[in-house]
């Protein structure tokens, strides 16, 4: 069954919660999706994965279309949405039409994302018929602006979040994310919200939940202290490709009852 944006409004209110995950490629979206993740987020985040940046500013709306194209390519079920990167849609409504335009007809995503509280182009875009999922709390593409990977919400600034929550909701939003936001801040968000929150670093209690792929699975060096790794596999992938080493320096591979030259 295709996941669409309306089936997440229907585990919300059946208070049922479902998975996301970060992909950029064919091969991993096949793999989740046939695990049963109901989002996949081609996220810019790409940029720190795929082309080795410190954030996510440097990536462009050119850079996402292909990883975009290839996760779609690889999906059955899953709802995939794409995110737009810095410089793409904060100019102007025109400018952020222009470029969920581009993403939905070369891609063939469901979706698109963006982040902040970005009421007049969320309505821009809804209104031309482009489902679009908003992110607030930490957003990555103002890391600078923020001063560092740091916690949002806390004290008095969690009201003015809440608030945030509510008007993207209004906006046309048909999802949050929500990220590094206090655990009880972000449950009181979910609670109140009609659309469905999607955590990370936000605590347990909302509807959804969210980590790049690369993270979970425990294939990068590092990862935030938020992440469960629910593998290790760069220690295996590095053990495979050490193992392939020594076995051709020392012509064990390949064996010459396997060589069909």
């Amino acid at each position: 069954m295709k996941i669409r944006t309306g089936t997440l409004a229907k585990l919300k209110s059946e208070g049922k919660r479902f998975a996301a995950l970060t992909s950029y490629d064919a091969l991993t979206a096949q793999i989740f999706d046939e695990a049963g993740i109901e989002v996949l987020l081609v996220g810019d985040s790409a940029g720190n994965v795929v082309l080795g940046h410190t954030t996510t500013v440097p990536v462009t709306l050119e850079e996402m279309i292909p990883f975009g194209r290839a996760v779609v390519s690889g999906v059955k079920s899953a709802l995939v949405v794409v995110d737009l990167p810095f410089g793409s849609y904060e100019i102007s409504d025109e400018q952020a039409l222009q470029s969920s335009i581009k993403v939905m007809k070369e891609t063939g995503a469901d979706a698109v994302k963006l982040e902040g509280p970005r009421y007049s182009q969320v309505k821009a875009l809804t209104g031309a018929g482009i489902p679009v999922m908003g992110h607030l709390g930490f957003t990555p593409q103002s890391v600078n602006q923020l001063s560092g990977f740091k916690v949002q919400g806390r004290g008095s600034a969690g009201e003015q979040l809440a608030q945030e929550c509510l008007a993207l909701q209004e906006a046309g939003v048909f999802a949050i994310v929500l990220e590094m936001v206090p655990a009880v801040l972000a449950a009181s968000i979910t609670e109140t919200l009609t659309v469905p929150t999607i955590g990370i670093g936000a605590g347990s209690d909302c509807d959804g939940q969210i980590l790049v792929w690369t993270d979970m699975a425990g294939l990068g060096e590092k990862a935030p202290s938020f992440v469960k790794k629910f593998a290790e596999l760069r220690t295996i992938l590095s053990s495979a490709a050490s193992q392939y080493r020594h076995e051709v320096a020392t012509g064990a591979f390949p064996e010459q009852e396997r060589d069909f030259s």
